[in-house]
């Protein structure tokens, strides 16, 4: 499944009226596929309420931007506060859903998407801890392998954590995964069938 693919499955999933921050990278695609009546209001943590999508270059404003400093549009509506009071919407449990990349998330729901340990790597610290601990809903959109075929969903994370516990739902290429205290379910697959899914991960697969 391509990205945009991917992108409209997770809008859908998405309830309406909600608050939800997208993360830097894919999750920014999430907002081009939207509907416009469902009341669903785009966060970003840099102090903007009622973010809209990317925006071509030559649309842009060079003060309306995301967390990834891309340009975006405003909506109808739309807010601005101080730094300081949107991570104060974040660490106060007020967004209904976050979706973020990751480089590895354990059948527990722990994640891992700052820092690959690796001494050559640049750690990508922004907002994720806060929301990984702050957000109702923790939903992760990645690629289900790595470029040499390794998964990066796991039996446990061996990179430095973002969070314990925190994600609900696994967003792949390949298939949709539920965080459930019972274990990892696959509520849907693309391309690849739970059996041969359970050839590839070393995590424990329940069938939907």
């Amino acid at each position: 499944m391509k990205i945009d693919e991917l992108a409209q499955v997770i809008a859908a999933d998405i309830p309406e009226g909600a608050y939800v921050n997208l993360g830097i990278g894919q999750p920014t695609s999430i907002a081009r596929y939207l509907k416009p009546d469902s009341g669903v209001v785009l966060h970003t943590e840099n102090g903007m309420l009622g973010m809209g999508e990317v925006v071509p270059a030559e649309e842009a404003d060079v003060d309306l931007t995301n967390a990834g400093k891309q340009p975006v549009a405003e909506l109808p509506g739309a807010a601005y506060f101080h730094h300081a009071d949107s991570f104060a919407m974040m660490r106060g449990g007020h967004l209904d859903v976050c979706v973020m990349g990751a480089f590895q998330v354990s059948a527990d729901g722990d994640l891992a998407n700052w820092h690959t340990g690796a001494p050559d790597a640049i750690p990508a610290v922004g907002g994720a801890m806060d929301l990984a601990v702050g957000a109702k809903e923790v939903w992760v959109m990645m690629t289900l392998f790595t470029r040499t075929g390794a998964p990066k969903l796991v039996p446990a994370c061996t990179y430095p954590l973002t969070g314990k516990a925190c994600v609900t739902r696994v967003y792949t290429d390949v298939a949709t995964f539920l965080i459930t205290p019972g274990g990892v379910r696959v509520r849907e697959t693309h391309g690849l069938t739970v059996e041969e899914l359970a050839t590839r991960l070393d995590v424990p697969l329940l069938a939907p």
